[in-house]
């Protein structure tokens, strides 16, 4: 039997259709209180979240981590997005004593195009 959060009564309870969820809602015929006692879980558990986080972290991509678990990759990406937030800001050396570089090139400036039509 039900009780009603309100008045704490177990009689009269009365359903009184479901939620959008799917949940059986009631209502008590006491004080017309409308209540679902047992509301369903949406969206996704702490498990399946750290997982995704776990896999991005890792370097899997976004659209892999959604396939892998079953859900959409752009729910990873907000994810994502929300977990870096909460992150603490990275302290940024003021001075940089020593710098390693590799044998990497990059082209620095503006890219030249095969051809440029100049109108006067």
């Amino acid at each position: 039997m039900q009780t009603c959060p309100r008045c704490d009564q177990t009689k009269r309870q009365n359903k009184a259709g479901k939620t959008q969820s799917g949940s059986q809602r009631y209502r008590c015929m006491h004080c017309g209180c409308k209540y679902t006692p047992e509301r369903k879980q949406h969206g996704y558990s702490d498990d399946v979240r750290k997982q995704a986080l776990q896999l991005y972290v890792d370097g899997m991509n976004l659209r892999r981590i959604g396939r892998h678990l079953g859900i959409h990759h752009r729910t990873v990406s907000l994810w994502v997005k929300a977990s870096a937030a909460s992150l603490p800001e990275v302290p940024v050396p003021k001075e940089v004593k020593t710098a390693e570089m590799d044998e990497l090139f990059t082209f620095i400036g503006n890219k030249k195009t095969g051809s440029t039509s100049s109108r006067s």
